[in-house]
């Protein structure tokens, strides 16, 4: 076998194919491509569809006006969602960059790539907390009875009303209706403590009673944790090529969940009053603003916008991928599945309230109110029990993996384009081992008895409004400081069509005043967090606006180390260098490096005098990007047929 076959079977073995069978070669050999294109649209899917379609959407809805919520939840959908879904795809795409390597385009405002990342970080540490407690409920449910059924257990308050009565080994069906009937007296004359609610305090949690008493370790807790964090690291110990795998169950299965549960729900007793509380319109909460305040919101922070995953997921697409429909389909996917969802939630829900014959209100909750007690205390209703359980939490644990596994890629990803070397490339795996372990040390205090308490801080705040500034800002650097058209003819040559002048159009203005819209009404609509009857004392908010500008400040401190080091004998002439895009912009491959990227820096774009060194740095990547494609056997056409020069014409 000559050199260079055995130096393509190598790539193919790194690439994940089967020895023997028939090599598919990546597009860009060095960095890595999806498998096929089906792996990237079920990780997007994965990665948008999460724990808040199920425990976050149906709430908001039913709050909201029921079925009148849907008018504002699609007009922002198609305004805002789809406009900014797609302009994120598109930008990694272009460049088969991270959230770090994209901001080439204008390296002045790297900060926002950065201050993704912290947003990453935060959200994957207690992202996957919330996933080791559907780990710890799942574990639980492998059993004859479920633990939170009654309140006969150490942990049980004198409080504790069960919605099945006590055991009783004699009992008889007449003796249980009436404990039912004496319950259902209770709860309609004080506000009942269930054994769920108990069981998820007491027990599981065993929560203090303040968020600075951190007190023991969880053990349980902290063992699942540690299984989670090794779930996540051994989908990604290839990266994409092994998560583009594991994404045909993990993004497919809660699906099959969600439907089963959902025929098991109809057929219960008070399902329809159930549905028909969540759908009911109520059409005059149309013309209040926090209705469409919350649509805004709930579409932007569901969609996974300016976290920096959908960036890193389209970076390994194609260059030529139809990102545009991807973008329609996976938007489109996520919504429908949130409604679906508050189907499958509220036909249970329904059917407890009829069994207390209480009103839907009174059992409705959301968050981990939703997941961990209301739920659960539902299904101990229903025969098999823990059966339905079992499936319930797998599910959630699923949605949350989906999503923690592009937080981490977000993460490695940046890292390793940063870095850029062939050891870190070939090495990439142990900067995934190192990202899990840094991951799951930051995640053991949520673990402690105060861990829900600075849990629930990280949620409101270390992503909340940061991210609409991080999203506002990159719609302004794209369309306004790189240029509007620049980027129109970008996505053109990548896609073979323009974007659709709709799209444009929100780019350029609807979007950003959504995204306005959206950081005014989380400023006049701020409330301080609590936790059930719980004020979080002034020092800890404190720390919890500090992890929200955490990521913000990365902008105007790395902006202003850009100006620093740019060169310029003013202040403006700093300026201006600094937003003008690095000489290696554009399409990674050479190949693609068409029209105004076939010369050293785009048309119309005054690039100012460089080092030689930093030319020859230049010239030696693309070098080596055309190495790579030699190494492996690919003929590089030109537009008319013709192999491209290797070496870019200065």
């Amino acid at each position: 076998m000559s050199e260079s076959n055995s130096s393509a079977t190598r790539t193919a073995d790194q690439n994940g194919a089967v020895p023997g069978e028939p090599v598919k070669k990546d597009e860009n050999s060095r960095r890595g491509n999806w498998g096929n294109q089906i792996e990237f649209v079920l990780t997007s899917v994965g990665y948008a569809v999460g724990l808040g379609n199920v425990w976050r959407f149906p709430y908001l809805c039913y709050r909201n006006g029921g079925g009148a919520f849907m008018f504002p939840y699609f007009i922002m959908l198609v305004f805002c969602g789809i406009p900014l879904f797609f302009l994120e795809l598109s930008f990694g795409q272009f460049t088969s960059l991270g959230c770090l390597g994209v901001w080439k385009v204008s390296p002045m405002f790297k900060g926002v790539g950065y201050g993704m990342m912290v947003v990453s970080t935060y959200i994957g540490i207690y992202y996957n907390v919330v996933i080791c407690i559907a780990f710890y409920y799942f574990f639980m449910s492998m059993t004859n009875l479920l633990p939170w059924t009654y309140c006969n257990n150490p942990w049980n308050t004198p409080d504790c009303s069960g919605v099945v009565g006590t055991p009783r080994v004699n009992a008889t069906i007449a003796n249980m209706s009436a404990v039912v009937s004496g319950v259902t007296e209770i709860v309609n004359r004080t506000k009942r403590t269930s054994p769920s609610e108990e069981y998820w305090r007491n027990y599981v949690l065993n929560v203090s009673d303040g968020i600075g008493n951190f007190g023991e370790v969880r053990l349980p807790i902290l063992g699942c944790l540690a299984v989670s964090w090794v779930v996540v690291f051994l989908c990604l110990i290839r990266g994409v090529k092994s998560s583009g795998k594991v994404v045909y169950f993990t993004a497919t299965f809660p699906y099959v969940v969600l439907t089963v549960l959902f025929i098991r729900g109809i057929t219960l007793d008070g399902a329809i009053s159930g549905i028909k509380y969540y759908l009911t319109p109520q059409w005059e909460k149309i013309l209040d603003a926090k209705v469409w305040g919350d649509a805004a919101s709930q579409i932007f922070y569901s969609l996974g916008c300016a976290w920096g995953g959908l960036i890193t997921m389209a970076s390994y697409n194609k260059f030529h991928n139809n990102c545009f429909r991807d973008s329609i389909i996976i938007s489109i996917t996520n919504c429908g599945t949130s409604v679906f969802a508050g189907f499958v939630i509220f036909s249970i829900l329904g059917f407890m309230a009829h069994h207390l014959g209480v009103d839907v209100s009174e059992v409705a909750d959301h968050g981990p109110g939703l997941a961990f007690v209301a739920y659960p205390e539902a299904l101990t209703l229903l025969p098999i029990s823990p059966l339905w359980s079992l499936l319930f939490f797998f599910m959630l644990i699923l949605l949350g993996l989906g999503t923690q596994f592009c937080l981490l890629e977000t993460l490695v990803t940046a890292v390793v384009d940063e870095i850029g070397t062939d050891w870190i490339i070939r090495n990439k795996t142990y900067v995934t081992l190192g990202v899990a372990i840094v991951g799951f040390l930051l995640g053991v205090p949520l673990t402690t008895r105060a861990g829900i308490y600075w849990l629930l801080l990280m949620d409101n705040y270390a992503a909340s409004f940061s991210l609409v500034v991080i999203s506002c800002i990159m719609c302004i650097c794209i369309m306004y400081v790189y240029g509007h058209k620049k980027y129109f003819k970008d996505v053109e040559m990548m896609l073979g069509f323009p974007p659709p002048i709709f799209f444009r159009i929100c780019w350029r203005f609807v979007s950003p005043l959504i995204i306005s819209f959206i950081l005014i009404f989380t400023v006049i609509q701020y409330k301080p967090i609590t936790y059930n009857d719980y004020v979080y004392p002034g020092w800890s908010l404190v720390i919890g606006f500090a992890m929200a500008l955490s990521s913000v400040i990365c902008i105007p401190i790395y902006a202003l180390y850009r100006i620093a080091i740019s060169e310029g004998s003013t202040f403006l002439e700093r300026l201006k260098n600094s937003v003008k895009p690095d000489l290696d912009w554009g399409p990674a491959l050479l190949e693609h490096r068409k029209g105004r990227y076939a010369t050293t820096g785009p048309d119309g774009v005054e690039v100012c005098p460089l080092k030689e060194e930093l030319k020859d740095e230049v010239k030696e990547k693309l070098k080596v990007k055309e190495t790579d494609k030699d190494e492996i056997g690919l003929i590089i056409p030109g537009s008319n047929g013709s192999t491209l020069n290797p070496t870019p014409s200065a």
